[in-house]
């Protein structure tokens, strides 16, 4: 580690695995401090990604604390294609990446973080991606002593944690119908709920990517996801979570067969549905998972207090029919001044990536069904 100080707090970063593995309990604290840290800034998150997709050599985690105490920590990566930047752990992975910032002490750590992360990405970008409204990195980006540049990011779908007849209200009358008409037939089938413990995790793990594979076959699965370095990650992350109370797995099974899983991902501030799988099956007993899912999770939230149910990232149409809010993640590019050339270089290639695609979605519908197709033959 090497060492700063600025005041009362000292600032140093951090280059080793075994080191940033070590800061399990003192990062919690920080988190759990943190009322804006989603799910994907705990350590179980973090570090169980780091072992699975972690390059040697390449950790820099910036950490402030007052005396023993941790009180601020971006946790970071080099890479070196397109250019040299400085990205979140977490990869295109996960939906929302972030700083941990104690909020009592956040006026001071603020700063201090600001400059650590300044002295580290000499010769590199800050590139913080698919950062939540509210978030901590929104005040740091503030502070930022050099240049810097704001983009948008992907688009999330949020729910206020109500009691679930209060969500159906809020649909279109003939839209709220059909939900009410799909949940009595699913209540018909006789589903029955199973919230795993953790030494049932590995294999609860391995029969939701297998339901997840089964459900988007012929679709266009995402390849990573039957990837076994994200099943692997997966099921540490979610072991530690489960365990930790930041995470859980339900099943949902039909005469002693599981039929469906979630996992949910869990903050003070929100449940986000991470992955689920479902068999293909249940269309013919008319039974709507989404809706299964949702109701479940919106009574989980409100009962432990959790102001939010998020569908974390897309704007998929099933999502729209309960009249969510949408969230625009941000992309958030700070460089030091001698930097700055190279940081709006990036800047603008990244913008016109983003408008090639938009136009290539609007000229060419059917882009998607073969993005679909070419996804398929990766994952055969």
């Amino acid at each position: 580690m090497k060492q700063g100080s600025t005041g009362a707090l000292s600032v140093t970063l951090c280059r080793d695995p075994r080191q940033f593995a070590a800061l399990e309990e003192s990062w919690n604290r920080l988190f759990r401090g943190c009322p804006s840290a989603t799910p994907f800034q705990s350590h179980a998150w973090l570090h169980s990604w780091w072992l699975s997709y972690g390059k040697e050599g390449r950790l820099r985690t910036v950490l402030v604390r007052r005396g023993e105490e941790l009180v601020g920590a971006a946790a970071l990566m080099l890479v070196h294609r397109p250019l040299p930047r400085l990205v979140a752990l977490g990869g295109g992975i996960t939906d929302h990446s972030d700083v941990l910032v104690a909020a009592e002490h956040a006026e001071q750590v603020v700063p201090a973080l600001a400059r650590g992360l300044h002295r580290a990405a000499r010769s590199a970008i800050v590139d913080l991606r698919e950062v939540r409204p509210g978030a901590a990195a929104e005040a740091l980006y503030e502070a930022w002593p050099g240049a810097r540049g704001k983009l948008a990011d992907s688009t999330c779908m949020e729910l206020p944690a109500l009691p679930f007849d209060e969500l159906v209200k809020r649909m279109p009358s003939s839209g709220a119908q059909r939900v009410r008409a799909k949940l009595r037939k699913t209540d018909a089938a006789g589903i029955e709920e199973h919230e795993v413990t953790e030494p049932e995790v590995p294999q609860a793990v391995r029969t939701l990517l297998r339901l997840h594979e089964k459900q988007w076959r012929g679709r266009g699965v995402t390849p990573e996801h039957l990837k076994p370095r994200f099943a692997e990650h997966l099921t540490r992350a979610t072991r530690r979570m489960v365990r930790a109370g930041e995470g859980r797995l339900t099943e949902f099974r039909l005469d002693g067969k599981v039929v469906a899983a979630n996992v949910t991902l869990l903050s003070a501030g929100l449940s986000g549905g991470y992955l689920y799988g479902a068999d293909p099956d249940l269309r013919e007993r008319k039974v709507d998972v989404a809706t299964l899912l949702l109701r479940y999770e919106t009574g989980r939230a409100l009962a432990d207090g959790r102001p939010v149910v998020s569908f974390l990232r897309g704007s998929e149409p099933y999502k729209n029919h309960w009249r969510p809010e949408t969230v625009v993640n941000q992309r958030f590019l700070m460089s030091t001044a001698a930097l700055a050339p190279l940081l709006r270089l990036h800047e603008s290639q990244v913008t016109g990536r983003e408008r090639a695609v938009d136009a290539l979605r609007e000229a060419m519908p059917a882009a998607r069904d073969w993005r679909a197709r070419i996804n398929e033959l990766r994952v055969r």
